[in-house]
């Protein structure tokens, strides 16, 4: 790991020390997981890691629905305009 310096206000560093307690883990944890999350909402990251992101959720959800495959343009329509 490399060490890094940073300059949080008074509000973030208290906010970060509250997760930090909370979860039972180091304030340098929820950075890192801060700066992990910012990174992938960005779109960086490996492909291979886009790759297992996407993957992980194949299977997860289920609608109880037999005519997703085929309707999801509208389905998709109908969440934007939501």
């Amino acid at each position: 790991m490399e060490r890094k310096q940073v300059q949080l206000t008074r509000q973030q560093a208290e906010a970060v020390h509250r997760v930090a307690v909370r979860r039972k883990t180091s304030d340098a944890a929820i950075v890192r997981e801060a700066v992990d999350r910012w990174l992938r909402s960005r779109g960086r990251g490996s492909d291979k890691e886009r790759w297992q992101r996407a993957l992980a959720v194949v299977g997860k959800f289920a609608s109880g629905r037999t005519d997703i495959s085929k309707e999801h343009d509208r389905e998709l329509a109908e969440a934007f305009r939501s």
